[in-house]
């Protein structure tokens, strides 16, 4: 629908509303929250666009639906909860086509959310927020007025949505980094278990790039005494990862209550993540060792092999059946490894960000690796191999380190 010239603005009208769509995300927003700046941003569109109501609706990739985050004129959509399937309706349709989309007439043909009709809107404009090629969500105004969106309102709506997507983006990141940091704090082992006659020794270090991972190591003993040493990774980066990691570390802990050995224990974890994490890859690395500590079993699945250090001889890779990696449903074929731990031996677990370079073959890394493992107390064993394998690199990955070492003498009660 065309408007007549007359209604179009003029070219100060349009400068000035680019100005204040190009202010939308200055300074003074910084201090609010998403929700709080979601709120205040759409504020400022409905100012704008001469609006009556502006929404933001974000997509919630796990359903595939719309979800209505903010509202301005229109509360109810974000009190009710309001969910929107991608393709249906005035929104979904947006989000489907990656396009704007104008509305001359807006009822249940046209717009599957009630509250929109309900409360006396005539026209609409929305446009989806976008990421590159991917989806963020929608943004749409509406007018209780028969004065329908012109060109102009739409490319403003357009900026207005880059900022907005960018906004969103930006402060979820830094929110999500926060939150995945205290997680991972969390979920780390606070100080070893008290086991006569080991001793051990963990880093941990997050990527330069701080796009937190899901590395984790965990140190825990049983009610029978048994101690278990796993180091694991999970697939990915940033929030989700750090949640699935969680998970994870709390089924395999439930599952060595079971008493079972630690190829069993990897192939229960592979069973609950292969149904209830489906798309989730991890790797981890198992040992039980026995009072008196004098050998110890160890299972992997996917993880590179622990690294033996004993007194007179040369570090070596400890030689453990290999399997694929927890959520690739290997079922019951796992097997174990079982050796023996001589007095001042030192075994060393760690995750890939250890030894993997970019552009670098891995056995180069497991070489360097190798070379800095000796017998000794672990935390100079962890400091020499930290110096030597990572020394003034940049870390793109998060490491994770445990060491574990059998004392000649244990101390007497």
């Amino acid at each position: 629908m065309q408007l007549p010239e007359s209604e179009y603005p003029d070219g100060d009208e349009i400068a000035e509303r680019l100005a204040n769509i190009h202010a939308l995300t200055d300074s003074t927003l910084t201090r609010l929250d998403v929700d709080d700046l979601l709120t205040e941003l759409l504020a400022r569109v409905r100012d704008i666009l001469e609006a009556d109501t502006a929404a933001v609706l974000t997509l919630d990739e796990h359903s595939d639906e719309l979800v209505a985050r903010a509202a301005h004129g229109i509360e109810e959509e974000v009190r009710q909860g309001v969910r929107i399937a991608v393709g249906t309706g005035f929104a979904g349709r947006i989000a489907s086509t990656r396009t704007a989309v104008r509305l001359t007439h807006v009822d249940s043909t046209t717009v599957s959310n009630p509250i929109l009709w309900e409360k006396g809107i005539k026209v609409m404009l929305g446009v989806p927020l976008l990421s590159g090629d991917a989806v963020l969500g929608v943004l749409h105004v509406g007018r209780l007025d028969n004065r329908p969106f012109s060109e102009q309102d739409v490319e403003l709506l357009r900026i207005a949505g880059e900022r907005i997507a960018a906004a969103i983006q930006s402060r979820q990141f830094a929110i999500e980094r926060v939150a995945t940091r205290l997680i991972e704090r969390s979920l780390l082992p606070s100080r070893p278990p008290a086991c006569p006659g080991l001793d051990f020794a963990a880093r941990y270090v997050a990527a330069a790039e701080h796009t937190v991972g899901g590395d984790w190591y965990d140190l825990f003993t049983l009610p029978s005494g048994q101690l278990w040493i796993v180091v694991g990774d999970v697939a990915g980066h940033g929030l989700q990862a750090a949640v699935v990691m969680g998970r994870i570390r709390s089924a395999l802990r439930a599952y060595t209550l079971l008493d079972a050995p630690p190829e069993r224990v990897l192939d229960l974890v592979d069973s609950k993540v292969t149904h209830f994490e489906i798309g989730t890859i991890a790797t981890v690395a198992c040992a039980v060792v026995d009072p008196p500590y004098d050998a110890m079993t160890v299972a992997i699945a996917g993880h590179p092999p622990p690294v033996v250090a004993e007194p007179g001889g040369q570090a070596s890779l400890m030689e453990v059946p290999t399997s694929p990696p927890i959520g690739t449903d290997f079922g019951s074929q796992r097997r174990s490894e079982t050796i023996a731990l001589t007095p001042e031996a030192v075994v060393a677990f760690y995750t890939d960000g250890l030894i993997e370079r970019r552009g670098e073959s891995i056995d180069v890394g497991l070489d360097r690796l190798l070379k800095a493992v000796s017998p000794g107390p672990p935390d100079r064993v962890a400091g020499d191999i930290m110096r030597r394998v990572i020394g003034a690199s940049v870390p793109q990955d998060d490491i994770a380190l445990v060491l574990v070492r059998r004392v000649a003498s244990p101390p007497q009660n």
